[in-house]
């Protein structure tokens, strides 16, 4: 087991326990948070892990050369290969998706404001510090919008 906290953006989880539906985190401040799961994350992690109870989840396709030597946290220690970077990730991920990487964020954001959930929870989900950050993803879909305007309806008379 190492001594570094995970974080989700660098895809390290090092703690016991990937099933969990819960991990903390380190977030950019240095603050330790918690991240939530679902339950098809908690099921693929230890796939992507094979075994492994620490270092990055996701990794390079081959070993670093040694004049691109990454710190031994970015390492795995059973394999040797590197974390994956985000920007390649980025790269696979739209290659084989057709996607953009932060159309994930933004479709959950979307999805859950849809669905009437509080500002303040997509904020927490999120992980966005600032109201207005977070209200960008927020777009609520015609149907919401037809929803809140049939509220606004006056009561029918009854005849």
């Amino acid at each position: 087991m190492t001594g570094f906290h995970p974080n989700p953006m660098r895809g390290d989880f090092t703690y016991p326990g990937l099933d969990a539906r819960r991990a903390p985190i380190r977030s950019k401040g240095g603050d330790t948070e918690w991240i939530c799961r679902g339950s098809g994350t908690a099921h693929l992690l230890p796939r992507l892990t094979r075994g492994r109870q620490a270092g990055p989840v996701f990794l390079s396709e081959r070993r670093p050369g040694p004049a691109r030597r990454p710190a031994a946290k970015d390492l795995c220690p059973v394999t040797g290969r590197a974390r994956l970077g985000y920007d390649r990730a980025r790269i696979l991920f739209t290659r084989y998706t057709g996607w953009e990487l932060h159309q994930l964020r933004h479709s959950a954001a979307t999805h859950l404001g849809e669905q009437g959930i509080p500002l303040q929870l997509i904020m927490a989900k999120t992980r966005h510090r600032n109201p207005r950050t977070a209200m960008r993803y927020v777009r609520p879909g015609a149907e919401a919008v037809a929803e809140i305007t049939a509220l606004l309806e006056p009561p029918r008379r009854r005849g």
